[in-house]
């Protein structure tokens, strides 16, 4: 292999890549906690679906801007250290590390077993699902640490599969709900339960589960034939692209069935809505593929997973470089690093299930959806990378150097609201857990300048 990546992706497989990339479990899990949140409000779940569109578009435009100035970086860190500096990129790569990867991958562990319990009709909040959690954590492990090749291959095979369920529910579920007007009373009933808080808030900081992971789609950059076209165009598209079919799909669900029902149904409410618009078989057949979509961003998630520490390690910085820099030569995978990815897997796993799922939470006030807030963290995070943007990059329009920055600055400082109106004394406990574990990386990394 050469040092030299090639330009071998057009624009078209560019949006393809974004779309695989960031469609996954998060729609089918969020879509009954939107409805829920704002007490079967259609428009106003509507309305959150788009705002956290709108948010991701801006910041993924920002992003492919800085990815064509610095072409031969990948990835968040990268951004962070060549726009703000090496000890910054060091914290926000720890903090992807030891927090972002393993919080998010063991909730998809989670989600994955849900619904593989609705399709069995098993508890899906009993030992069942924890029993079945754990299983596909260590699974999906073994399918990336002894081939990641093959995991490789489950990755692209999964990235089509995802959007026929979405795709069917959002246009039969539309036709068949205006056919048979269910879907103008779900628009036109307003809120039909009881709402807390800020529900359009709440609603917004659950989509942003939903929609992450386009920022790992910047690092195609360097094998994107006319990168400082193609890339932001392949984001500003495929980012809008996500955000419609996941809206369509949204209304499609209230096509197929009263709000009432998802709502009452929680995880089985999809289910409800697929066998109603395609039958008992159509809609098992279907639910096996949302079951097929979920695994395979648990799998896209393993393997950033398994590479945390060793980017960290590969820079000399970190938890004892040494070890988690070492390649299996067989498998061509940092199989120490990789283990420590799944540690902290499990460990962030148990806490989901003691902080949000036991019948009282283990850790009282230090209980916190670990699904939502780490996601809120990262856009925190990017706010110096685009200050910096702002200052250092004279070389860029007034649109992509001030305007657009700015934007992306003012959706992630909405973002942060939402997350405090949405989950409000949780934050202040979350923060400071991510205090502790964050100066816990500066202690065990006295390289950093």
């Amino acid at each position: 292999m050469g040092d030299e990546l090639q330009k071998k992706y057009g624009l078209l497989t560019a949006i393809a890549m974004v779309v695989g990339i960031v469609i996954g479990a998060g729609v089918f899990f969020k879509a009954e906690k939107v409805l829920v949140a704002t007490g079967g409000n259609l428009p106003q779940g509507i309305l959150a679906w788009a705002l956290g569109g709108i948010i991701m578009i801006i910041c993924a435009y920002v992003f492919a801007t800085l990815a064509t100035q610095y072409e031969k970086v990948n990835g968040v860190v990268d951004y962070a250290e060549a726009t703000v500096g090496v000890k910054y990129g060091y914290l926000v790569g720890w903090f992807m590390a030891a927090i972002y990867y393993p919080t998010l991958t063991s909730v998809l562990a989670w989600v994955s077993a849900r619904y593989t319990c609705v399709l069995l009709g098993w508890d899906i909040v009993g030992s069942e699902a924890m029993a079945l959690s754990g299983f596909y954590l260590i699974g999906i492990f073994a399918l990336n640490a002894l081939s990641p090749k093959l995991a490789g291959k489950f990755q692209v095979s999964t990235t089509m599969i995802k959007l026929i369920p979405l795709a069917l529910m959002a246009i039969v579920g539309t036709i068949a709900g205006l056919s048979n007007g269910v879907l103008v009373t779900n628009f036109t009933s307003g809120v039909i339960a009881d709402v807390s808080g800020n529900p359009l808030f709440t609603a917004l900081v659950a989509t942003a589960f939903a929609y992450e992971g386009w920022i790992i789609a910047t690092s195609i950059n360097a094998e994107l034939r006319d990168a400082k076209r193609n890339l932001p165009l392949a984001l500003t598209f495929g980012t809008l692209f996500i955000a419609l079919i996941y809206i369509f799909y949204y209304i499609g669900l209230a096509g197929a069935v009263p709000n009432s029902v998802v709502m009452q149904g929680g995880e089985t409410g999809a289910k409800i809505a697929f066998n109603t618009l395609f039958s008992n078989l159509g809609g098992t057949v279907l639910f096996v593929v949302v079951v097929i979509s979920c695994l395979g961003t648990l799998n896209g998630l393993m393997m950033g997973c398994t590479r945390g520490f060793y980017a960290l390690a590969a820079r000399n910085k970190g938890l004892h470089p040494e070890i988690y820099k070492s390649i299996d030569v067989n498998t061509n995978m940092p199989s120490n690093a990789a283990i420590l990815g799944l540690l902290l897997s499990a460990m962030w796993l148990l806490y989901f299930f003691g902080a949000n799922l036991a019948p009282v939470a283990w850790f009282g006030p230090f209980s916190f959806d670990s699904s939502e807030l780490p996601i809120v963290t990262i856009y925190a995070m990017y706010i110096p990378i685009f200050i910096m943007m702002i200052k250092k990059e004279r070389s860029l329009s007034i649109f992509k150097r001030f305007i657009m920055p700015a934007l992306a600055i003012c959706a992630c400082l909405f973002m942060m609201t939402a997350a405090y109106y949405a989950h409000g004394q949780a934050v202040l406990y979350y923060l400071i857990i991510f205090a502790v574990i964050m100066a816990v990386g500066l202690m065990l990394n006295p390289r950093t300048e």
